[in-house]
């Protein structure tokens, strides 16, 4: 327990956030993606945005092609086998297939062989017609060279939901991913950047998020820390890799221990 009351099991780790162009042609993806962890050092977390690997967009018809169905699971071991040879903890968005429907997901590709899935819970208005939700919120435990790191992650319009991040948190998330493809010029300017810094320090927990590179975006991509604090940010529509080394040390229940029982009151 540190010095705040938090718990931790992990000390330092460096992390990747790498802004990229996101592209419905799959092989494109995968050319940036294999450029990006090929920078990569070994036990880096590196995440990548929503649909990086399969392609997104505000129009999803590209999906009506079962083909995609194949083409993007062997994408997936592709990058599975690239995150294991880098020897990276690396989460990629992507559109997949899974029982019978497409989900908006994010993999967990790591080092060890490991893999994981998140399927997004809420999804937006756009999705409804062509995606199923999840049905599940819960984080994963990843073994890294400084000890155990625990990762929660959401999902682009998920930032509105500040109740599911503080789900993750309570089972045990030591660390906050959020890749999206937030490009709506409809959205007013800075209010997802703030809805981050309040993730962060509501939860004090460490967020990195990843935005795709689109001249649209309305939302950077960022490195905060559990007190808010940027550590590192892109605004710029080009594709830019923000790199940090977070002390999850840093980490703490102080605010989250202080909170009252209001359901009998």
């Amino acid at each position: 327990m540190n010095a705040t009351g938090g718990k931790h099991s992990a000390g330092s780790l460096s992390v990747m956030v790498a802004q990229m162009k996101v592209s419905w042609v799959i092989e494109e993806n995968l050319e940036r993606i294999s450029q990006i962890v090929a920078r990569g050092r070994a036990d880096d977390l590196i995440l990548l945005p929503e649909g990086a690997l399969s392609g997104y967009g505000t129009d999803l018809s590209p999906l009506q092609d079962h083909s995609r169905i194949t083409d993007v699971e062997l994408a997936a071991r592709y990058v599975a086998d690239l995150a294991q040879r880098q020897k990276v903890h690396l989460f990629c968005g992507s559109l997949a297939w899974d029982r019978g429907a497409w989900r908006n997901a994010v993999f967990y590709c790591g080092p060890d062989a490991q893999r994981w899935v998140y399927h997004k819970v809420n999804l937006a208005m756009n999705e409804r017609d062509h995606l199923r939700p999840g049905n599940r919120l819960a984080p994963v435990s990843l073994s890294t060279q400084t000890g155990t790191v625990t990762v929660g992650v959401q999902i682009c319009r998920e930032i509105r939901f500040p109740e599911q991040w503080r789900h993750l948190v309570d089972a045990g998330a030591d660390l906050l991913l959020f890749p999206t493809h937030a490009a709506n010029p409809t959205e007013p300017a800075g209010v997802w950047r703030s809805h981050l810094i309040s993730r962060a320090a509501e939860n004090q927990r460490f967020v990195l998020a990843c935005n795709a590179a689109e001249p649209l975006q309305h939302c950077p991509s960022m490195i905060i820390n559990p007190r808010g604090e940027v550590l590192a940010e892109t605004a710029s529509a080009d594709p830019e890799l923000l790199r940090a080394t977070i002390d999850l040390n840093q980490t703490s229940n102080w605010y989250l221990d202080q909170r009252q029982d209001l359901t009998s009151t």
